[in-house]
């Protein structure tokens, strides 16, 4: 078996999260939006696929720097594909991103677990076939009973826990644009609610602004330790590791990180070996697929450390299913005025659906565990 084509078309479906001027999602009317469909093929006819961002597929990136390294190659081979692939980065001027890497990868292990009959999250290792997920917020915003003051995050966490079944928690605190935003004491008042409206018992963790200096970081961070905060992530720019070595040795609080920081599971090493966090983060659009998350968990394992995914999606799933060393699945983003559990039009059921219990489960059917509508799709292409 060979890998034939690598393509991607982009097609048209509708979306009820607007980006502000900083790029943070927030609910909003109903609009048109693109998405696109990367589709890797072998002679057999078995196929990888994945939907993405159209920029991370764009077919000169394709034809510069992915079919040269897929085109007649054993699809079976993931781990020489993605370096394949992944050494041409250092010299594409930017242009090949941890993203279209992740793209790559993505659909290579989702054509894998087809040809071999198996869902992904089993042949990467199967550790366990379900597993807790927390509820992941949006950002704090302006809107009236949605999330724009503590007693609004209060009243959605409750919701989450009791009616929904969620069994932990993630604030995403108040950002710019929004009026006030940042301020560590607006986002203590949401974590001291939340904590207040939920109990003792349940864990709960934030994602606060991403630029606070350190005083403003330490600050939060030992208040949050006073709620029994379980961890906080990047709360200062993830290039100053030194940052995070001096928060780490003065806090309490678990800090989780890096998170956009590039450099992959090497990073995370470096991080490890200097004590700049707690816990390790990694995710498969981060760090440039499955094949090095899984590389970030491993490091972590060695080190008796946790490696929380994230982000949500089928290849976060199934790389925390996959691995012993994490503690949940991030599911969001999370609104009041957001349903996550309906599916797009261009899924027949989400990637993540959760019980009654507050557990995702991991899919039998081969592959990513996707279910893509693919007649909506395929109707509604753009450009043909």
């Amino acid at each position: 078996m060979k890998i034939e084509s690598v393509e991607a078309f982009a097609f048209r479906h509708t979306t009820n999260t607007v980006r502000d001027s900083d790029g943070h999602g927030h609910p909003g009317p109903v609009s048109d939006t693109t998405s696109s469909l990367l589709t890797i093929t072998c002679d057999d006819g078995t196929t990888g696929r994945v939907v993405c961002r159209g920029g991370d597929v764009r077919d000169y990136l394709l034809e510069r720097f992915v079919r040269p390294n897929l085109i007649g190659q054993d699809p079976m081979a993931t781990e020489r594909l993605w370096y394949g692939v992944y050494k041409w980065q250092r010299l594409s001027g930017g242009e090949m991103t941890d993203r279209a890497l992740a793209a790559v990868d993505l659909a290579l292990w989702d054509l894998k677990g087809k040809a071999c009959g198996q869902p992904v999250w089993k042949l990467l290792g199967g550790y366990r076939p379900k597993i807790l997920a927390y509820g992941s917020t949006m950002c704090g915003d302006d809107l009236e009973n949605g999330l724009a003051t503590p007693e609004d995050y209060a009243r959605f966490a409750e919701w989450m826990v009791t009616e929904r079944g969620y069994k932990a928690v993630k604030l995403h605190g108040w950002m710019p644009p929004v009026p006030g935003a940042p301020d560590v004491k607006m986002d203590y008042k949401a974590c001291a609610a939340v904590r207040e409206a939920v109990g003792p018992d349940i864990p709960l963790m934030l994602d606060p602004h991403h630029f606070y200096a350190r005083a403003d970081t330490l600050w939060l961070a030992n208040k949050l330790a006073e709620l029994d905060y379980r961890w906080m992530e990047e709360p200062m720019e993830e290039a100053s590791m030194s940052s995070y070595k001096w928060l780490t040795a003065n806090t309490g609080l678990n800090i989780l990180g890096p998170e956009t920081m590039t450099g992959k599971h090497w990073t995370r090493a470096e991080w490890v070996k200097h004590d700049a966090c707690d816990l390790i983060r990694s995710g498969v659009w981060d760090v440039g697929g499955i094949s090095p998350a899984m590389k970030c968990a491993m490091t972590a394992e060695s080190f008796h450390m946790s490696c929380e995914m994230h982000g949500t999606g089928a290849g976060n799933l199934a790389v925390a299913l996959a691995i012993p060393n994490t503690s949940f699945y991030e599911r969001g983003l999370l609104h009041p005025f957001i349903d996550y559990d309906e599916p797009k039009e261009f899924q027949n059921r989400i990637d993540d659906e959760m019980d009654a219990d507050g557990y995702v489960h991991g899919r039998e059917a081969p592959g990513l565990g996707q279910d893509l509508n693919m007649d909506y799709i395929e109707a509604n292409r753009v450009n043909g």
